[in-house]
């Protein structure tokens, strides 16, 4: 696992996982920067996640966001949480596991639809049976969430609190 004092911190998992969350948390335990890559890209775009879909597509999003990504691991020292369907391009699972720690929050669908139930700008879940759509797309992102993570942390049952301490314990660095 890539580790040292410049190191990146990368959270990874399905949309509801609390990834936002544990990383703003674990920036500030571990006295790095916290960057949520959702809101690099809204900036550079100048617009929502949910308008560049619109706009775009996903294929123009996940354009936007290997670009993204490929600034941010320019510069270490932070805690970098990614949207959830960063996975989906090859070479952004190989950057991040060549330039981060990598820890994937794995959820079960239930959790995930609990937590995300009654939630706008979720472009990906804007069909009619939402339960449907988030098991359909956990079920197609989980072999690329495990191949780039380092470490899986089951957070189901965790606070975003016992999540940190999770994180802390096994990072190496």
């Amino acid at each position: 696992m890539p580790q040292g004092e410049r190191g990146i911190v990368a959270i990874i998992g399905f949309m509801g996982a609390g990834k936002s969350t544990v990383g703003r948390m674990l920036a500030g335990r571990l006295g790095m920067d916290f960057v949520d890559l959702d809101e690099v890209i809204e900036a550079a775009a100048e617009m929502s996640v949910e308008g560049i879909f619109h706009a775009e597509g996903e294929e123009g999003f996940r354009g936007r966001e290997a670009e993204a990504l490929k600034g941010e691991l320019e510069t270490g020292g932070k805690v970098l949480a990614c949207g959830g369907g960063v996975v989906n391009r090859e070479e952004n699972v190989r950057l991040l596991t060549e330039a981060c720690s990598v820890f994937y929050l794995r959820i079960s669908a239930e959790t995930a639809i609990r937590r995300l139930g009654g939630t706008t700008g979720r472009p990906l879940l804007q069909g009619v049976d939402m339960a449907w759509d988030v098991r359909e797309l956990m079920d197609e992102r989980e072999g690329r969430y495990v191949r780039a993570a380092h470490e899986v942390i089951e957070a189901d049952d965790m606070t975003p609190e016992q999540v940190v301490e999770e994180i802390i314990a096994r990072w190496p660095g």
